[in-house]
């Protein structure tokens, strides 16, 4: 008699996938990283793409407070 198995893939918070970009800001650039809960790449650049105008104006934003982590301007999904 064999039971029923059933393989469910572990989920564990934090563990998302992360974007970078670069950020134009005049003839410098600044690389940006972006950290989302998505479990894949593609969904994480998606949801860049839809909304890359708020993420450009956050990267500056922190850029211009000077919130600078090892060279790289850190953002999080949108609440």
């Amino acid at each position: 008699m064999h039971k029923s198995i059933r393989i469910k893939p572990k989920t564990e918070t934090g563990r998302g996938q992360s974007v970078t970009f670069v950020l134009a800001v005049g003839a410098a650039r600044q690389v940006c990283r972006l950290k989302t809960t998505f479990g894949t790449q593609n969904q994480a650049r998606s949801y860049l793409q839809k909304h890359r105008t708020t993420f450009e104006l956050a990267a500056r934003e922190r850029l211009e407070r000077g919130e600078i982590d090892d060279g790289v301007v850190e953002l999080k999904m949108l609440q």
